[in-house]
């Protein structure tokens, strides 16, 4: 089983190359001392694919010796000057298969092979408080380089790094940064060792500006590529946290794959629907197929819920028990099938389509270089006109299975107005900021009423079950008939929270 553990670092160059060097840094924020820790050799084989795909990414992946962290070692990037390690042990030369999994949505399935060897001599140096405890390490490392792909080129340089510990406070870095800068250091322009080393032996040439026809400054399709090309990144990123099980992510990157759908769907006057109708068909396939351990999520914490918050005199036979079999059954099959479709073709096939998408997109000429106020604010009154229509005859309808299913076919609309909305945000400012959020009510107060239609349908299940084997079905009930309550006083909200998102559609800067 891999450990994973957050690293939080900032990268200098050393003087001249003097590793020996070192300012007085007792005094820079909680720092008292400095303590001498020896020197250690670190020797790290980089694997990466041809085109070099992980790197380009912002990820590495190594197998390295010596020190105290011996073993298969890969980053990922998070914000700021945080990164994701995640360690498996020294068992084999070959890459482990969870780590390879791990970097699919980067790799695409491409194959891993060592592109470059980073060996490095270490002196090492612990930073403490008045207390002696470690609060950072600080590192200066004399490193060589040598190519390992076509060109066996080498390199050299001396470098510094200061990294936090775990649950470090990262105003340290900034506190040694000043006495660092007081001394004529500066930033590393690499932000790793291997971007060091594979663009020094020429194997990482600066990538040209991508120019995307179209998408001139200013323009409409300037707008909305840059919000696809921030989704894409999340759903990269995600990928990872979905397959180790992280809480929450199954939910974010299914929220993700919709609104990438949601967007390329409301925006097809900047975006070809011939090409981007296959991605929307695959988008809407994981959105669904991520669905099915989302929804049981949502239903497990809705149900426990219910009956902890129930007067234990109410509470009659082994409620808890019978839950907790379905929940492990339920939960199983839903993980199962999780990664069954992060392994499946259809998956590497559609990671392949939203690369392709985002370095070469396929824009509409005539609206993609126009102006986005007038461009982006019809595209949303045409999807409130689309929710419009879906939601006001639903208001009308008697209540019953037919509403409860036209409400819940206006949600998934109110969905789209949303994300279209979030798009347009950056150029339309106030006006779509305010549009979204009435949208997003809408969904709110819609998908409340849709999670209780679908929690009632589950409890009547539970209470078959119970009734078949003998067990008392009052509890089942007294839980059917909280939740019929809570749909119907959502219903009674759901009017005037959808007169709000009509008045914001009304707003003169959407009406233009």
């Amino acid at each position: 089983m891999a450990l994973s553990t957050r690293e939080t670092e900032r990268k200098y160059m050393a003087p001249n190359g003097d590793v020996s060097w070192l300012p007085d840094l007792a005094g820079a924020g909680p720092i008292t001392s400095v303590k001498d820790r020896g020197t250690r050799e670190l020797d790290a084989v980089y694997y990466d694919s041809d085109d070099l795909r992980l790197t380009r990414a912002h990820a590495s992946l190594r197998r390295r010796t010596g020190g105290t962290d011996a073993g298969w070692h890969l980053k990922l990037p998070l914000p700021g000057d945080s990164r994701e390690e995640i360690q498996a042990p020294l068992k084999s030369k070959d890459v482990p298969g969870e780590l390879r999994d791990l970097v699919l949505s980067r790799t695409r399935g491409a194959a891993l092979r060592p592109v470059v060897r980073i060996r490095s001599s270490r002196s090492l140096h612990h930073l403490l408080d008045a207390q002696g405890e470690v609060l950072a390490e600080l590192s200066m490392d004399e490193v060589s380089a040598e190519a390992l792909r076509d060109h066996r080129r080498g390199a050299a340089w001396t470098e510094m790094e200061v990294e936090l510990v775990e649950d470090g406070d990262p105003a340290l870095l900034d506190g040694v940064e000043k006495v660092l800068r007081q001394h004529g250091l500066d930033r590393a322009q690499s932000p790793s060792k291997v971007v060091h080393a594979l663009t020094d032996t020429t194997m990482l040439p600066q990538d040209p500006p991508v120019a995307r026809a179209g998408a001139v400054p200013g323009s409409a399709g300037e707008y909305v590529l840059a919000y696809i090309d921030r989704l894409v990144g999340a759903l990269t990123d995600l990928d990872p946290a979905v397959r180790r099980d992280v809480p929450d992510s199954v939910h974010q990157m299914r929220t993700t794959a919709r609104r990438l759908r949601g967007c390329l769907r409301s925006y097809r006057s900047v975006l070809d629907k011939k090409a981007t109708d296959p991605i929307r068909r695959d988008l809407k396939w994981l959105a669904n197929e991520l669905g099915v351990e989302r929804d049981h999520e949502v239903l497990r914490e809705r149900l426990i819920s219910g009956v902890r918050e129930l007067p234990g005199e109410l509470v009659l036979g082994p409620v808890e028990a019978r839950l907790k079999v379905w929940d492990v059954g339920q939960r199983t099959e839903a993980r199962r099938r999780t990664l069954d479709v992060l392994a499946s073709p259809r998956y590497l096939s559609l990671l392949e389509s939203l690369t392709s998408l985002t370095e070469a997109p396929p824009l509409h000429a005539a609206k993609a270089v126009g102006k986005p106020g007038k461009v982006l604010a019809k595209a949303l009154r045409k999807e409130y006109r689309r929710l419009a229509g879906r939601m006001e005859p639903a208001l009308d309808m008697a209540p019953g299975p037919e509403r409860d299913t036209a409400i819940h076919n206006a949600r998934k609309t109110a969905k789209r107005l949303r994300y279209a909305a979030e798009a347009a945000r950056p150029a339309l400012g106030k006006p779509a900021r305010r549009l979204g959020k009435r949208a997003k009510a809408v969904q709110r107060v819609s998908g409340a009423q849709h999670d209780s239609v679908v929690t009632r349908e589950v409890l009547h299940r539970l209470a078959v079950l119970a009734h078949a084997a003998g067990e008392p079905g009052f509890t089942w009930g007294v839980l059917h008939g909280h939740e019929g309550a809570a749909a119907g006083a959502r219903e009674r909200e759901l009017p005037h929270t959808w007169a709000r998102t009509r008045a914001a559609a009304r707003r003169k800067a959407l009406r233009s």
